[in-house]
């Protein structure tokens, strides 16, 4: 009998007290879970945090990166569960929340993928639904971000009109907690390996709204610590531009036709 769902967690050096928080809030639950807490770490230090028998630890004893390392849960799941999770170690959320999420799924069969409402820990939204980014997009908000052109594109890039009140089929949402059905991961496959960082949570979410819808859903939020590394951190960025460069020649450049028509119906919804 298939699981309700799996999970996978991919960590690095991360914060324990953090880690703790999010494992605790997947565990506390009336659904049939398994959590693969996956170490990218170059040492073994959270085996002894993996007692529940519902967890599996996997040690790499390397830096795989997010989507290589996530991708190792994916391919297990689809042989175990219904649908899989995958979530970043610095989320928490209260009892229920993946209740909710499952049902909605279970009741709306055209969906492949969900986001919750996304909250700092001071309870103000995180706004991450949005466009399928261009080059300007990405160039701009991280270069030019006080130029008048680049706050413009930014705003719609953004979907600064959106309420965040209501589901929305979205193109582009965040890695941060990827609620996905596990028959459309078998026909769209896990994340692409090419991205070690960045920009693989957009790319995978793209792929599967070809072919099924990709939902912001209010009902249930979650917290999330959500830390903007590549700003601060040089090496972090050099992955950022890396990603965006294999992105953009995957997709297109400057004539990604799948993109505009996708960006287009979803402007078209946040009018109707």
């Amino acid at each position: 009998m298939l699981l309700d769902l799996t999970c996978s967690i991919v960590v690095y050096k991360t914060d324990v007290s953090d880690l703790k928080n999010a494992m605790d809030s997947l565990l506390d639950t009336t659904l049939s879970v398994k959590l693969y807490l996956i170490d990218n770490s170059p040492e073994n230090t959270l085996s002894s945090i993996a007692k529940d028998d519902r967890v599996e630890y996997i040690f790499n004893g390397e830096n795989l990166g997010f989507g290589s390392a996530h991708n190792i849960a994916i391919e297990k799941s689809l042989r175990l569960a219904k649908y899989h999770l995958i979530l970043n170690p610095d989320i928490e959320f209260e009892k229920g929340v993946l209740e909710k999420v499952f049902d909605f799924m279970e009741n709306n069969s055209q969906i492949g993928q969900v986001l919750p409402k996304v909250l700092y820990k001071d309870g103000s939204i995180q706004k991450l639904c949005k466009l399928l980014p261009t080059p300007y997009d990405l160039i701009g908000r991280r270069f030019f971000k006080k130029k008048k052109w680049a706050l413009e594109r930014n705003s719609q890039y953004e979907l600064d009109t959106f309420s965040y009140n209501y589901p929305l089929n979205v193109p582009n949402l965040s890695g941060c907690f990827m609620f996905i059905r596990n028959s459309v991961l078998n026909k769209t496959g896990g994340f692409d390996k090419r991205y070690f960082m960045y920009l693989e949570d957009t790319d995978l979410t793209r792929r599967i709204h070809a072919i099924s819808e990709t939902v912001f859903f209010p009902d249930v939020h979650i917290y999330h610590g959500y830390a903007k590394g590549s700003y601060s951190n040089p090496q972090l960025l050099k992955y950022h531009i890396s990603s965006a460069i294999k992105y953009f020649t995957k997709w297109g450049w400057f004539i990604d036709k799948e993109r505009d028509q996708f960006n287009r119906d979803l402007l078209k919804r946040l009018k109707d």
